[in-house]
């Protein structure tokens, strides 16, 4: 069996690249890219500051991959559980409307979420 540390880190890694794709495949989305030059955002306009928002949204599970097998137990512990249940709440909230393989996508994002938190969770305090 994976240490825990290497499977919260595949775990981050593999909720990365759901959202990439699942954002990838929305530019297929009619009228998606036209939004897209037009300078709007699915919650306003384009601007730097919700533009770098949005990068954080995605720039802290990338770190996490890596933070999971750096950080001390307790500080990843901590963190993937509150990580984890944030960005399912997060994806849940984007679901109501969405096409069909993006629901699909978020509720992968959900389960890897869950689990995140549930394997973070029941982590041995002594490892």
């Amino acid at each position: 069996p994976a240490n825990v540390r290497v499977k919260l880190a595949l775990l981050w890694a593999a909720t990365m690249f759901c959202f990439v794709y699942g954002d990838y495949f929305e530019l297929y989305v009619p009228g998606k890219l036209q939004e897209m030059m037009d300078g709007r955002l699915a919650f306003g306009p384009a601007t730097q500051g919700a533009l770098l928002g949005t990068s954080t949204l995605l720039i802290v599970p990338a770190l996490m991959v890596f933070l999971a097998l750096a950080l001390p137990a307790r500080v990843v512990r901590g963190l993937c559980i509150g990580l984890a249940l944030f960005y399912a709440a997060f994806v849940a909230i984007t679901m109501p409307g969405a096409w069909w393989f993006y629901l699909a996508y978020s509720s992968i994002e959900i389960l890897l979420c869950t689990v995140i938190a549930w394997l973070a969770w029941r982590w041995p305090r002594t490892a």
